[in-house]
């Protein structure tokens, strides 16, 4: 395997040779190892996509990182890793050739791709785009937003949009204003956590209700934070300010996880229901745990109460908000407009993302069965489907990191009228599903590949398809699809 430092020792040995009066011993051969293209793709395309541009994980196209760049902090953090921000070593899968020669591959990509992968990302296309049933154009609606993780339209149209590093933005008449909304909860910004999800109550138009969902600092100190969990408030938006919070989901501070991965956070209004997913942290077990609220998709009452025909209610030491169980880090919840049905999306580890048709009382099976192996290539389960537990509707292997999806409701696309659309982050696709009527996919096509990592679906209220999308090394931006005649 070529690397760069071994290649430059070897010259400046051979230029020493060639000036001594006699011959040197020959170097040793360096050490053996695989080539390092091969490495990145099985041991960290999953999480940083094929051209470093980010996945599941950071993209490692930036130039600068408060973790370093130089050879010793990139060498320390292949081998031992960051748990807490959901990435394990490599020490034992990775020799010193290997990880000199990954090393050097990152570099070597970095400068190859670096400028052509945020182009590709960054601007829109100006042609029409043709799918199988609608043209369309993609238009911007606004700009400038870091991380937009989820949006929702108010009843005079406006834009109402998360940021995850913690911020609550108005967009108005496509602007983003200035001034982020006041009186948002403090949120833990490292990694996958932050402000996520914000959903309108039903009865908005009455009742003004806002939910959010973001990660929550544990007991310690703001500045010494170490663990984390998943959090659910309500609030009333008064003046550019949120008012009258209430929590709607919370569990003890004493059992908060170190890290700052895994939380899930989507939100679902259903009739009288509120859904909502909790990741489980990296803590596989726990998925299978009904003690734990990790790895779970949950049903409550829009006021937080515990419905009493939910599946687990009254068992022995189960939470009773537990809907469905054995899921790994859900990131995507939608409900079926024809007949009610769930649905929604997680990540898997390398391999194994997962769409699933979600059941009351069901198990996902996480990590009994998986599609996916651990980071470091090493296997997870030698089952991926078991008697008693519920399988995927469809998997991707290897992942494309699937985020949100959302049912169109709107009629200015009618082709695509119930159809479900799926965003994912590391190949920054946006996919659409034809489901028939027994919840089974019978259809998909990919829209567009590359505009940035999908974030969250709506319809808006104009109808037309609006997609949120994080840009690699740039401010984000909110777009629509708008229909052109064939």
């Amino acid at each position: 395997m070529f690397t760069p430092h071994i290649f430059v020792v070897g010259f400046l040995l051979g230029a020493a040779v060639g000036c001594a009066e006699e011959p040197a011993a020959p170097a040793p051969p360096p050490p053996a190892g695989r080539d390092a293209t091969k490495i990145y793709a099985d041991f960290c395309a999953a999480c940083h996509g094929d051209n470093l541009h980010g996945g599941k994980g950071p993209s490692l196209l930036t130039e600068k990182s408060k973790y370093g760049r130089d050879d010793e902090s990139l060498t320390k953090m292949i081998l031992k890793g960051r748990p807490a921000g959901g990435m394990p070593g490599f020490a034992a899968a990775l020799n010193e050739a290997e990880v000199i020669g990954l090393i050097a591959y990152i570099r070597e990509v970095s400068m190859r791709v670096v400028d052509p992968a945020l182009a590709k990302s960054t601007d829109l296309p100006v042609a029409v785009q043709k799918s199988e049933k609608h043209s369309y154009r993609l238009e911007s609606v606004a700009e400038g937003l870091d991380v937009p993780w989820s949006f929702v339209f108010l009843l005079n149209g406006h834009l109402l949009t998360t940021e995850r590093p913690g911020r609550l933005r108005l967009v108005i008449d496509g602007k983003l204003q200035p001034e982020p909304i006041e009186g948002v909860p403090e949120v833990v910004a490292h990694d996958e956590g932050g402000l996520m999800s914000i959903e309108l109550d039903p009865d908005f138009a009455k009742n003004g209700w806002i939910y959010l969902s973001f990660s929550d600092a544990g007991e310690e100190p703001a500045a010494e934070t170490t663990t984390a969990m998943t959090k659910i408030i309500r609030a009333r938006l008064r003046d550019n300010r949120l008012v009258d919070h209430e929590t709607i989901f919370s569990i003890p501070k004493e059992n908060y996880q170190k890290g700052f991965v895994g939380y899930g956070c989507r939100l679902l209004f259903h009739g009288e229901y509120l859904y909502f997913t909790v990741g489980d942290r990296w803590l596989p077990q726990d998925a299978q745990d009904l003690s734990k609220a990790n790895g779970k998709v949950h049903r409550v009452f829009r006021d937080g109460r515990i419905p009493p025909d939910n599946p687990f209610v009254g068992q022995p030491d189960a939470i009773g908000s537990i809907w469905s169980y054995g899921n790994r880090n859900p990131q995507g919840l939608a409900v079926d407009p024809r007949n009610g049905a769930i649905w929604e999306t997680e990540h898997g580890p390398r391999g194994g993302d997962e769409l699933n048709h979600i059941l009351g009382g069901a198990n996902y099976g996480w990590p009994i069965v998986t599609h996916g192996i651990n980071y470091d290539g090493t296997p997870i389960s030698s089952l991926t489907e078991k008697d008693g537990l519920t399988s995927p509707a469809k998997h991707w292997t290897p992942s494309i990191a699937v985020s949100p999806i959302g049912f169109y409701k709107g009629n200015r696309f009618p082709n695509w009228k119930n159809n479900l659309f799926l965003g994912s982050l590391g190949q920054q696709k946006l996919l659409r599903f034809e489901i028939n009527d027994r919840n089974e996919i019978t259809h998909e096509e990919e829209l567009f590949k590359g505009l940035g990592r999908v974030r969250d679906i709506q319809t808006g209220p104009d109808g037309l398809l609006y997609l949120s999308l994080e840009l690699v090394g740039r401010p984000g931006r909110i777009v629509r699809l708008v229909p052109v005649q064939n």
